[in-house]
Formats: structure tokens, sequence, C-alpha cells
């Protein structure tokens, strides 16, 4: 999200939501199964009989770990093939690893209790990213895992990653893709499909238990940005604090005259600078 969107009202961010937005392309998909199926089909290039959308809103290992809320979490009805999509409207520098971890939590919550591991999913997690989080000028990014020594040599552990990126559309060759990433970039409908999923965006916003909800969900966001930034700022100034007491023991301050200055007791500053010598050695 950009500073101009931050700038918004929750009413203001309603009103101008796409299906780029999160909240709204989740409602839609998972409210319109037949939809995201066509979605899945259209991205991934093959035929899906029939899927059953996650009844988990949020996907928990157990209660030491982070659980993970995925925008779309979908099922084979056949149950050999598992999907998930996400639309990634900023780039956060850690799609790889969210990647990786939702990777192991979708295995985790699909392979049951005494199941082989033969017996896990084919999965698929796909990320729809306005800009091109790998800078190569592509406009999909497919990841299978390869043998660096034979890169003809597939691990074949049947787990996909795709990127498609919304900016670099036009270089993609599949119209019905083309038309769907334009869509997101630009909220323009130039297909059957996209009209579709048009009008569903349009019902979406005008149903007043979803913009209730939006409004709830956007304070929500709001509240972990501004407690991200005061984090932020503390640590900021925890790290100043470290460096100072570094620099006064180094030009000979003693220990409680550091303390005193920056505010710590003397068991602290002792602590920073055994910790600088060990470092040192």
């Amino acid at each position: 999200m950009n500073e101009s969107q931050m700038a918004l009202t929750p009413q203001e961010k309603w009103e101008q939501a796409t299906i780029a937005n999160n909240f709204i392309f989740y409602k839609v998909m998972r409210n319109n199964p037949d939809v995201c199926k066509e979605l899945l089909e259209i991205l991934l290039e093959f035929k899906i009989e029939r899927i059953e959308m996650s009844q988990e809103e949020v996907v928990d290992i157990d209660f030491a770990s982070k659980g993970i809320r995925m925008d779309v979490y979908a099922r084979d009805a056949d149950g050999l093939k598992a999907y998930n999509i996400e639309v990634q409207t900023t780039d956060t520098s850690e799609l790889p690893e969210r990647a990786r971890y939702y990777q192991g939590v979708m295995d985790v919550d699909l392979l049951k209790s005494g199941q082989q591991y033969k017996e896990l999913k084919t999965t698929y997690i796909i990320f729809i990213c306005l800009d091109d989080v790998f800078k190569k000028g592509l406009a999909k990014y497919t990841f299978e895992n390869l043998c660096l020594e034979d890169t003809e040599t597939k691990l074949n552990d049947r787990a996909q990653k795709v990127f498609y990126i919304c900016k670099n559309y036009d270089k993609l060759l599949d119209a019905r893709q083309k038309a769907f990433l334009r869509m997101v970039t630009q909220n323009s409908s130039s297909d059957d499909f996209t009209r579709r999923v048009g009008g569903l965006v349009e019902n979406a916003k005008r149903n007043t238990q979803w913009r209730q909800q939006f409004m709830e969900w956007d304070r929500e966001m709001a509240c972990m940005r501004a407690k991200g930034r005061e984090e932020g700022l503390a640590e900021g100034a925890r790290q100043k604090a470290v460096e100072d007491a570094r620099s006064f023991y180094a030009n000979g301050a003693s220990l409680e005259l550091i303390a005193k200055s920056l505010n710590m007791t003397e068991e602290q500053v002792k602590e920073i600078v055994c910790e600088s010598a060990q470092a040192a050695n």
C-alpha cells in the first residue's frame, strides 16, 4: 500500500477498492468457488473438475507456531491437489520466504496423522504481484526444486510456486492470463471472465456486512502498521544507545558515567561492553 492509499479514510478505501484489494479478492473468490476454479484454470493452464474451499480462514500448526491467513485456500474434489492464491500489492522483500512457510504449513495441514509422505498432495502456491519482485522483467516466474548439478533432474516433490507480475502482463502469451492481470493493475475488464469478476466486485462493495468487516479489518491493519513503526523506532533508539555506550567506553568513560548519560543501569552498560569485546575477539 502506497502513502496516498494509506492517507485515505476506510470509507474512501472501500469505495475505491478493486479486485487488487486483498479483502475484496478474498470475499469474491471464497464466496464464488466456480469463479475461483476458473481463475485457477486460467493461471495454471489445466482443467480442474471441482474444488472445495477451505473452511479455515487461519491455518495453525500448533499453539507455539505462526499461523497464516491465506487469501484463497482450496483443494481438488479428488483430494490430490491443493491451491493457495495470494494478491500482493506491495513488495515486502520476504515473498520467497513466505512461499516457503506457506508450503510447510499447507503440508502439515493436509497430511493427516499416520499417512505416508507419498500421500502429500500436489500443491500450487500462487502470488499475484503488482510489481516485479525478482527484477528480471518476466510476467510469470514458476519455481520447482531442481538439482543444481543437473538442472534437468527435478526433485519431484510435487510442490510448485508461481509468481505473476501484473505490471508485465503484456508479455504473457495467454490472452486470458493477460486480461486478468490487466484487470488487477488497471481495473479494466476485457473478456467475459474479467467482466464477471468486475460485477462480483461491485456486488461485494454493496454488501453492508462486508463493508463493516472491511472497516474493522482496515483499522486492525492500521494498528498493526503503527505498532510496527513504534517497534522500529524503539529498536532504532536502542541501537543508537548501544553504539553511544560503546563509543563512550572506547574513549575512556566509566561505566557509571555512561549509565547516567544514557539512562541505563551499569549492568546494562557492562553487558554491552562485554558483547563488544567478545565480537572483537
